[in-house]
């Protein structure tokens, strides 16, 4: 049976599901995400609950078939059936490895406490950073395994293309497909990775285990 991840890679490579306007559920790869994929005319819902529930809230959600997984009626129902919480819906967006050398100097940090770092660590399994001047890189294993990509750039030293650097230099630090969840509406970010080579390749809503603290 095809994975989560197994369809991630697939979309890496640029072979996506087939654009039938159907939904495919398939099991969370952890505890820790769930949530929706959209691809053309198709999406994903990874999740532990019963796939029967899935597809009955699916129909009977008023609007376009092919709209459902990321409807808000959708969304809310499966969030108040996992008892999870969502932020947003993001782009996703991948990016191929890089040879040679990052385009910027970077030093890797071990201990860092700024608030890029700190949220990744919330969200992510093996996080490593750098810094550069003036910016912070950040990677580290998200859903299904997949290799992650964030970065922050400090406000002084904005709209001088740090960030496309940055992001560029993250693809030169991998072997792997690096991936990136960007909002829609974060229009400076998805400037930065598509200069910087990354292709869009879907929408994800991610639902996160409800904080207890």
């Amino acid at each position: 049976m095809e994975t989560l991840r197994d369809i991630l890679d697939s979309a890496a490579r640029g072979v996506f599901p087939p654009a039938d306007g159907g939904t495919t559920v398939v099991s969370q790869a952890s505890d820790r995400d769930a949530g929706v994929l959209a691809f053309t005319a198709h999406a994903v819902v990874f999740t532990d609950e019963d796939p029967r529930w899935v597809r009955d809230t699916l129909a009977a959600v008023a609007c376009d078939a092919l709209a459902a997984p990321m409807n808000p009626r959708f969304l809310t129902a499966l969030l108040e059936r996992t008892g999870r919480t969502a932020e947003t819906i993001d782009a996703m967006l991948v990016g191929s490895p890089l040879p040679g050398e990052p385009p910027l100097p970077l030093m890797e940090i071990t201990d860092g406490d700024h608030p890029r770092i700190v949220y990744a660590r919330g969200r992510r399994d093996d996080v490593r950073a750098w810094t550069a001047e003036g910016g912070v890189l950040v990677m580290g294993r998200g859903i299904a395994g997949r290799l992650e990509v964030s970065v922050e750039v400090d406000a002084s030293v904005r709209h001088r293309g740090l960030g496309r650097r940055l992001v560029t230099a993250a693809r030169h630090l991998v072997a792997e497909p690096l991936w990136a969840q960007v909002a829609p509406g974060n229009a400076r970010s998805m400037r930065a990775f598509l200069a910087a080579g990354y292709l869009p390749v879907g929408a994800e809503a991610l639902l996160l285990p409800a904080r207890t603290d």
